[in-house]
């Protein structure tokens, strides 16, 4: 278990922050107090945005008009949030002609597609309104244009060459956008254009009648926070505060009621809900109605004002999520023997995993091909069976290496070789033809290989040092848990040590609970989730080596200090 240690950043920032939260905060490049600001005041303006205040006039036109508004999102938990934000807050600002689509992944696949135009003008669509998708959608564009619509593109993802042909683009990621986080999730995107469209309309009095009065945008940060953790989005100081808003409203039970009841089904207290709760809890819940059926299950909730009803929708979500994991299980242990396969053949570990099982389901292969990328420690894709000729897969990759830029490089070399790519850093969804699959490993192989070398990644864990036998306490895993969000790109707090065993036993055949001994004597309890069972427990190993993060169990309403081990490995054995 090869550990490396963060460069901490000379100065401590404050002698009023704990050493330990100073240490973390430091080995993540933070130099003053100010990066850490967590007040809504710190949110970079809306005007920053480029074509902003065009998609605003638009959509004040639309409601001053009362036109026919649609809602095209994506099926994921960043498109089921950033859909039901559109919702909400337009028609708390007066829009009464407002619906939504979000194609059936198994039907239409990703995006504004011209079918999907065709179904909107065929419902009476006037404006047309993406939400986490569009930017790549030239042809469904396109097609709305000729139809009569007009066409908003809110987006994240990074543009290709050329872009849509839109009557507003609102991405921070397009060419000349200067708006300073360039990391905002779909749904972040699209609270903005509702600021803009808020503060549009107010300037033009529209609420200072009885009838109407300016919705408190800031309620719907519970639903940003979700779907920015979600995205696996690198959470910037921008995006730290939007999720840190959104926390607190949920912590304090003031919060959607679908976000609610997702959290009481998988038996969570909103009181401690972390932002790692948003990703592993409330995240997977929505996905799921998106990768097994139906995106409107998750957005429904989401919108759902009654409670009780909620509950019900939750609970149904709660169920399309064991499904997803019995199904993911299954695909994870073929994916394990056609790894054993290739390793065989090659002698070797290739630099990338390329996994095609024709049995494999589509709304599943994101999170296989995550799994493989977090166990073997370097880019994978898992591809599914699209239809006779065609097959689709979702990437994920590592620190370091750029997945749509390595998509992009294959697709200059062989142009046409890859029909349909987009994505950003660390996560891409691509179609090809299967009999280009040998073709395209093989160059995604090499292209991996180049970025790998240029990137220098190394198969190490990265950690913020050791603990001393006085910080392994409940205080101090109390503050890190309310200490600034931690995420993808300024990761949660992982620590390294050696502790002798005293106890070990597995839970549900899969995870292994242990009591540890630190060395002043006092035990801690330690839970590894998913390990591997040929190996764990053995009572011979009285001394492991972990990385873990420094946790809070709460149980039966009682708070106890936790080890979550990430990594683990015998000492000494």
């Amino acid at each position: 278990m090869p550990i490396v240690r963060r460069t901490i950043s000379a100065a401590p920032l404050c002698n009023t922050l704990h050493p330990v939260l100073d240490r973390v905060y430091r080995g993540r490049a933070i130099t003053s107090l100010e990066e850490l600001e967590t007040t809504a005041q710190g949110l970079h303006h809306y005007q920053q945005l480029t074509g902003i205040e065009q998609a605003a006039q638009l959509m004040c036109e639309a409601i001053e008009k009362q036109q026919k508004v649609v809602i095209v999102g994506d099926f994921d938990a960043d498109g089921a949030t950033s859909t039901a934000i559109c919702m909400l807050a337009l028609r708390q600002m007066g829009l009464q002609e407002i619906s939504y689509l979000v194609p059936n992944r198994f039907d239409f696949g990703y995006g504004l597609s011209e079918q999907i135009v065709d179904i909107a003008c065929d419902e009476g669509a006037q404006v047309i309104v993406t939400v986490d998708n569009g930017i790549a959608c030239l042809p469904g564009v396109a097609r709305a244009k000729a139809r009569g619509a007009t066409v908003i593109v809110t987006d994240h993802h990074l543009p290709g060459a050329q872009l849509p042909n839109a009557d507003a683009i609102v991405n921070p990621n397009q060419p000349g956008c200067e708006f300073l986080s360039k990391h905002l999730a779909g749904v972040g995107v699209a609270f903005y254009l509702m600021l803009a469209i808020r503060a549009r309309l107010q300037a033009k009095n529209w609420f200072d009648t009885v009838e109407r009065r300016a919705p408190n945008l800031a309620d719907l940060l519970d639903i940003v926070a979700v779907g920015t953790v979600a995205d696996v989005v690198v959470l910037d100081k921008n995006n730290r505060i939007l999720v840190h808003q959104g926390l607190q409203r949920i912590r304090a039970g003031k919060c959607r009621p679908g976000i609610k009841a997702l959290f009481e089904v998988a038996g969570k207290e909103l009181a401690h809900i972390t932002a790692t709760d948003l990703g592993f809890v409330a995240g997977p819940r929505l996905n799921a109605a998106g990768r097994l059926d139906d995106m409107a299950l998750g957005i429904e909730c989401l919108l759902c004002e009654d409670p009780m009803q909620a509950r019900f929708m939750a609970s149904e979500l709660d169920q399309l999520n064991q499904q997803r994991k019995s199904i993911e299980s299954e695909m994870k242990q073929e994916a394990e023997q056609a790894i054993a396969a290739i390793t065989l053949e090659q002698a070797s570990m290739p630099p990338a995993l390329v996994l095609y099982n024709k049995d494999f389901h589509q709304g599943v292969i994101g999170i296989v091909a995550g799994r493989m990328k977090e166990k073997y420690k370097r880019p994978a894709i898992a591809f599914a069976h699209q239809d006779e000729h065609v097959i689709k897969g979702s990437a994920r990759s590592v620190p370091g290496v750029h997945i749509r830029d390595v998509l992009e490089e294959i697709n200059a070399q062989q142009p046409g070789l890859i029909p349909k790519f987009g994505g950003h850093a660390m996560a891409a969804g691509l179609s090809l033809p299967v009999t280009a699959l040998e073709t395209f490993e093989a160059l995604f192989y090499q292209v991996v290989s180049r970025h790998l070398a240029t990137a220098g990644v190394q198969d190490t864990i990265m950690t913020d040092g050791e603990l001393s036998d006085d910080e392994v306490t409940l205080p101090l895993a109390r503050l890190l848990r309310q200490a600034v969000p931690f995420g993808q790109g300024f990761e949660a707090p992982l620590f390294d040590g050696v502790f002798e065993v005293v106890h070990q036993r597995l839970l549900k055949g899969q995870h292994l609970k242990l009591a540890l001994r630190v060395n002043g004597g006092q035990e801690v309890d330690a839970i590894a989730f998913n390990v591997d069972t040929n190996v764990w427990p053995d009572e011979s190993i009285t001394r492991v080596e972990l990385a873990y993060q420094l946790d809070v169990n709460v149980f039966r309403g009682r708070e106890t200090v936790q080890l979550l081990i990430q990594e683990l490995a015998p000492h000494g054995h």
